[in-house]
């Protein structure tokens, strides 16, 4: 069939909407009518080198949609169903999986490979060649084929352009706070960047019962943001976020600090540990280029102060378990989720978003397809 996509071709190029040849499911895959796709910081990465993973590639790894063909063999999903996608595949079956830590799934591996996990084929194609797929997925097309590990069915009550936001950012940044920093009642948490995943990690400090939320951004938009969010403080540098820190626990310092910049420097980390007391855990939840190796810290900090650098990737969580959790919090109120989606965009405007994401006047932009 035919469709509509955006394509990244070259580097530091734009994001071109074009018509695609879309091959059918094979075994184990389905068909799936896009319904919204979040604009995350991650396909950026891609677009800069950052993540120097092989072009040409539909972006979109935050996505949503509805069930329209499945493959062979595929049972646990049919024409119809409404799907939120896990940008990380899950296989219930390898050994992370069955050691309840489905995120590092095996079949992360082919994260970067952009084809399909069944055969390692492409089903998405234009101008005579194949296309990759951003994390398996390709959610920047008006229709998509993926495996069905990446995806979990869910009920008819929210509208699937503000589901997909589970897909990635919700998930990434409440888990960073909560499962991999272990935030608890009474702690100090700082946030460091408010966007599309740091205002989760907010959402997910004050729900934890964190004592004091402060969240570090330059941006006022974002700091005011932060505090509707949940956060007690909102201040514009790391300078300023440990002095207050510091004055908030009589020098006792956080428990938790998240790193959830647009692009990580060793700098952050280093910066991050300055914000943590004894036994505190900073979190790396954001993407550092790809040939980063140094951290400039204290290191005799780690071993007389216990400090902890810890990493997260989706935020530490189990999708198939942790995204129906998530939308049964927004359901009791518990999490916000329509506040998150900052401005709405047709597939053609992808490029518009992505200026407004870098110049900071988005928490969360979404692609709407209906």
């Amino acid at each position: 069939m035919k469709t509509r996509a955006a394509v990244l071709w070259d580097r530091n190029k734009d994001w071109t909407v074009e018509e695609i040849e879309l091959d059918a499911p094979r075994a184990g895959e389905v068909l799936v009518r896009m319904e919204g796709s979040g604009l995350c910081h991650s396909d950026e990465h891609v677009l800069t080198g950052d993540l120097p993973w092989p072009l040409p590639m539909i972006g979109g790894h935050e996505g949503a949609g509805v069930v329209q063909e499945v493959g062979p063999g595929v049972s646990d999903v049919a024409p119809g169903d409404r799907v939120i996608f896990s940008f990380l595949p899950v296989c219930g079956r390898c050994r992370p999986c069955a050691q309840g830590m489905s995120n590092l799934c095996e079949f992360g591996m082919y994260l970067g490979t952009g084809t399909q996990i069944s055969d390692h084929t492409a089903r998405h194609h234009a101008r005579g060649q194949d296309l990759g797929l951003m994390c398996l997925l390709g959610t920047f097309a008006e229709h998509t084929v993926i495996s069905t590990a990446n995806c979990i069915k869910i009920d008819d009550d929210l509208p699937l352009d503000v589901a997909c936001l589970l897909g990635c950012g919700v998930i990434t940044g409440w888990g960073a706070v909560t499962y991999t920093g272990e935030a608890k009642q009474g702690d100090t948490v700082a946030v460091v960047g408010v966007g599309g995943i740091g205002i989760n990690a907010v959402q997910g400090a004050a729900a934890a019962g964190a004592e004091y939320v402060v969240a570090v951004d330059p941006v006022a938009f974002k700091r005011e943001k932060a505090l509707e969010f949940g956060a007690t403080h909102a201040v514009e540098s790391n300078e300023e976020a440990t002095a207050l820190i510091t004055e908030l626990t009589h020098g006792r310092m956080a428990q938790v600090a998240v790193n959830t910049v647009g692009v990580g420097t060793g700098e952050q980390i280093g910066a991050s540990l300055g914000m943590v007391g004894k036994r505190g855990r900073v979190v790396v939840t954001n993407l550092h280029a790809a040939t980063e190796t140094t951290v400039p810290m204290n290191a005799l900090d780690l071993t007389l102060l216990e400090k902890q650098v810890r990493g997260s990737l989706f935020g530490s969580s189990n999708p198939r378990a942790d995204i129906p959790r998530m939308l049964e919090l927004h359901r009791s109120g518990k999490l916000k989720l329509e506040e998150l989606r900052t401005n709405t965009y047709s597939l053609d405007d992808i490029n518009s978003g992505y200026d407004d994401m870098r110049n900071g006047r988005n928490l969360r932009g979404v692609i709407s397809f209906s």
